[in-house]
């Protein structure tokens, strides 16, 4: 499988289109304005048993300065003035929120950009593999849980459904598509840019 999504990442990608399958209506494409905040992400897979997974980190509802307190997401963040480039930020932040070394990760490619209105943010999706053992060491302050899911998962039809999200301030969005993986609601942002990796590896 591995070896078949090398060959993958070099074609052109699925892109936004993939993306939006995992909008609601509500989320409108606009473009980006000036004073948007660069960051990365990282999909890291890894063997498990008999197939690969991925990991999900379930963010704590804390954080006042976190937009997407309580989601499902992806490792990830802004970038720093010292990260060379997008994928160093994606490693970097790797490390700081859920600990692993990311000394023997290979990148095996990166997806379509997606930005985030709700945060600002425009977001440089990388995916990543890892072979060697591993260690998860979350970071208290914003990773409530780490879960790993099947890779198959998100190939899986019965895991895609709706729902109503229901906000603290009262707000709720209705009709909001996600994935239901490990029993978690995964959403927004993660859920646009898993489903551009699904029609990848479909």
């Amino acid at each position: 499988m591995i070896e078949q999504i090398r060959l993958k990442m070099k074609q052109p990608l699925p892109g936004s289109a993939a993306q939006y399958k995992m909008a609601g209506a509500f989320r409108q494409k606009i473009d980006p304005p000036n004073d948007v905040i660069p960051s990365a992400v990282m999909i890291l897979l890894y063997p498990k048993a008999t197939e690969f997974h991925f990991l999900l980190m379930e963010r704590t509802s804390t954080n006042p300065n976190d937009k997407h307190s309580g989601q499902m997401s992806f490792p990830g963040g802004r970038r720093d003035p010292e990260d060379i480039d997008f994928q160093a930020t994606a490693l970097r932040e790797l490390n700081e929120e859920i600990g692993i070394d990311v000394q023997n990760i290979e990148i095996l490619g990166k997806l379509t950009t997606l930005y985030i209105p709700v945060s600002n943010f425009i977001v440089h999706p990388f995916l990543g593999i890892i072979t060697e053992d591993f260690n998860i060491v979350p970071q208290a302050s914003e990773v409530k849980s780490v879960i790993s899911v099947p890779l198959n998962a998100i190939l899986t039809d019965d895991n895609i459904k709706t729902t109503t999200i229901q906000f603290q301030n009262g707000y709720s969005l209705k009709n909001v598509p996600y994935f239901d993986l490990e029993g978690k609601i995964v959403w927004g942002a993660t859920a646009m840019m898993l489903s551009e990796l699904r029609e990848i590896l479909m």
